[in-house]
């Protein structure tokens, strides 16, 4: 199966959905967008690392930034940060130079390594997308953080390409439904931008209010 353009989804969609899948309804589906610190934060590094000046050739890697990148079988579109097309026996052919290069992927993220997999599988997701691209696997690929200056190497395994695909599968399955969740609180919504606009204090108040009534129903009953 393939997709069509017009139902692609975007890779960077996958973190919203990963870190709240209501926050990504509300993103890619009902088209509503807030800033705050950390998405202006993030604005900043993802510039930096597309700035066309700051491209480079360092010894025997050619590196790319801002590469667009798609995936028909899985529906998906976007930009790779950066892409590094490394010197290798094993690697593919690229026009106008000379040798054969292996495909290195790093992604910009502020703040520090996290827990959670959201960035690990946007990552993955652009590995899967260059690989379609240039018909050659992706073996390893690169996040790198804000807060630590360093880079975290991610090696693009079978396992986590299959937990990519899942993910993928149900963005596509939320998205031909047109299909927002309910609001559910947690502990990270204070850190969303789109706090005000999914108003997640209002699951509480509709708990407190069906408390109430069920309590004066029970009231009622002689």
């Amino acid at each position: 199966m393939e997709y069509a353009e017009e139902d692609f989804l975007m890779i960077s969609g996958i973190r919203h959905f990963l870190f709240c899948r209501r926050r990504w309804a509300l993103v890619h589906l009902e088209q509503l967008w807030a800033e705050n610190y950390h998405t202006i934060l993030g604005e900043i590094m993802h510039e930096n690392a597309h700035d066309p000046y700051l491209a480079e050739k360092r010894n025997d890697t050619i590196v790319i930034r801002a590469l667009p990148v798609s995936s028909k079988r899985l529906g998906l579109s976007g930009e790779c940060d950066v892409v590094e097309f490394q010197k290798s026996p094993d690697g593919i052919r690229l026009h106008g130079h000379r040798g054969t290069y292996s495909i290195y992927p790093v992604e910009y993220k502020k703040g520090g390594p996290k827990v959670e997999k959201e960035d690990v599988m946007q990552l993955i997701a652009q590995s899967l997308c260059l690989e379609e691209m240039f018909s050659a696997r992706v073996s390893e690929g690169a996040l790198f953080y804000g807060s630590t200056r360093r880079r975290e190497r991610i090696p693009i395994t079978d396992e986590l390409r299959m937990e990519a695909e899942n993910v993928i599968a149900e963005m596509h399955q939320y998205f031909s439904r047109g299909y927002t969740p309910k609001v559910k609180t947690h502990k990270r919504c204070r850190g969303c931008s789109l706090i005000d606009l999914c108003m997640p204090e209002l699951e509480r108040a509709s708990s407190v209010n069906k408390f109430i009534h069920d309590k004066l129903q029970e009231d009622d009953v002689p």
